[in-house]
């Protein structure tokens, strides 16, 4: 569980080093059971190039940090791997066999991005260049805050993949990223976000 909300500072962590601010992110992922639970079933999972990403991080860091329960907010835990096979029913067994897998508290997602150029431009409408790995798709998200990944190691340490770093995130702020046309997906998530984290600030699309 996060800190009493009365006396949380919950920017004490913004405008630190790189360095302060990978250790605080690790200190809180380590806090919360759940999280701590799917990342340990998703390194037995033993997926190719495999990282959580995205929303149970920077919400949990969030729920922590004001006070609120683990996982507050938290629709599902993304789960990203990277195969060469982009075969529909090559990805459709590993979701199966994960959807066996995990006993988890939040739904896991789990989504090949090799795969991802081959169903983009139907759902969105846009061309999507093919990912060379995992964290390439991490840095195509509409927002740079939601631009991180953890995944655990055999020794229990953390690597974090935050190509924007880890500021926002800890400054509570939705910053745009602008590489691709995503104005719309920047726009939506921001507002269920801040419904839900009303200590955000949101910065808008620019023109």
């Amino acid at each position: 569980m996060g800190q009493d909300p009365s006396c949380a500072d919950h920017l004490r962590h913004a405008g630190k080093s790189d360095a302060a601010q990978r250790a605080a992110l690790t200190d809180i992922v380590r806090s919360c059971m759940p999280l701590m639970s799917a990342f340990t079933q998703a390194r037995a999972l033993n997926l190719p190039d495999w990282w959580i990403v995205s929303g149970a991080i920077y919400n949990q860091v969030w729920n922590h940090l004001t006070g609120r329960p683990d996982l507050y907010g938290v629709k599902d835990i993304d789960l990203f791997y990277f195969d060469t096979d982009t075969s529909y029913t090559a990805e459709d067994r590993i979701i199966n066999r994960a959807s066996q897998h995990f006993d988890t508290t939040v739904p896991v997602e789990v989504r090949n991005q090799a795969r991802v150029h081959l169903w983009y431009k139907d759902h969105f409408g846009q061309h999507y260049d093919p990912l060379t790995k995992t964290t390439d798709g991490i840095d195509n998200f509409a927002c740079k805050t939601h631009a991180v990944g953890m995944r655990l190691n055999a020794d229990d340490t953390f690597d974090i993949y935050a190509p924007f770093g880890l500021n926002d995130i800890f400054s509570f702020r939705l910053t745009p990223h602008t590489k691709r046309d995503n104005r719309a997906t920047h726009l939506a998530k921001g507002q269920r976000q801040m419904a839900l984290w009303p200590e955000l600030t949101f910065v808008a699309w620019p023109d």
